[in-house]
């Protein structure tokens, strides 16, 4: 099962929840108000207050969150193709021997790199190439110190290895950044309150002689989708908001060194 498809499951899950909690509310209200017709809504204005304020803020954590990790994975792409670029063009310091097996090995390198995020819902592709390209990391630096000391200006060793570090330490930043997530217990405790909000609008409009589903379909189709969204921009390359287009700087880069 994918991540977008879980996502998506998970929304329509939600949803149908809150309605299933609000024909719950109405009727443990109708309960209520048939024992005590004067007091069956004391007390769930505060309430409802205290829920709606709690779900408002935590959404806002939530979504803010996810949006500005969205926008830190897409610049970090961009980082990546300006480290990659930058380590090619200093390759000219290095001895001109040398020259030919290193834009060699950069371009299999970038290769790898783009087919790395190319394939989301294939696990095995995208560990094959990462493995790939962290073999050829080492021995793009093998390569470049011993060329360096060759070097009798020490130039190459001065620009082009701080160079390379700064590509090589890239991946590890962008590797992390796709697992950096809020903890699970966000995500239950705001479909949690979802369901609770939806509870207690049912049990406040339980007086009306026939149910008003415009409430109940309002609130939850516009927290299902929320809901989905923040999934989707957690995950930005296995749903319908994705991170993809970015990846042309990559590719474009790719074109540039041939």
């Amino acid at each position: 099962m994918t991540l977008a498809f879980s996502a998506s499951l998970s929304a329509v899950g939600l949803f149908l929840g809150m309605l299933i909690f609000f024909e719950t509310g109405r009727y443990v209200g109708k309960k209520r108000l048939t024992r005590d017709p004067d007091g069956a809504a004391t007390g769930a204005g505060p309430a409802e207050a205290a829920v709606f304020g709690l779900l408002g803020l935590l959404l806002a954590f939530t979504f803010s969150g996810a949006a500005s990790r969205f926008e830190v994975r897409r610049h970090q792409i961009t980082e990546e193709a300006n480290a990659i670029g930058t380590a090619y063009l200093r390759i000219d310091l290095l001895p001109s021997d040398a020259q030919p097996e290193m834009r060699q090995l950069f371009r299999r390198y970038l290769d790898d790199r783009v087919e790395s995020y190319g394939h989301p819902e294939d696990a095995t592709v995208t560990q094959a190439r990462s493995s790939d390209a962290t073999v050829l990391q080492a021995r793009i630096w093998a390569t470049a110190v011993s060329a360096s000391q060759r070097d009798a200006s020490g130039n190459a060793a001065k620009v082009l290895l701080p160079a390379l570090n700064e590509m090589i330490d890239i991946t590890t930043t962008r590797a992390m950044a796709t697992e950096n997530h809020p903890p699970q217990v966000i995500f239950v405790l705001l479909a949690g309150l979802s369901l609770v909000s939806s509870f207690l609008v049912g049990y406040v409009t339980c007086a009306t002689k026939t149910r008003n589903w415009i409430p109940a379909l309002t609130l939850a189709a516009t927290m299902s989708l929320t809901f989905y969204v923040i999934l989707d921009l957690e995950f930005p390359r296995q749903g319908m908001i994705r991170v993809d287009a970015t990846d042309h700087v990559l590719i474009e880069l790719r074109k540039t060194i041939r």
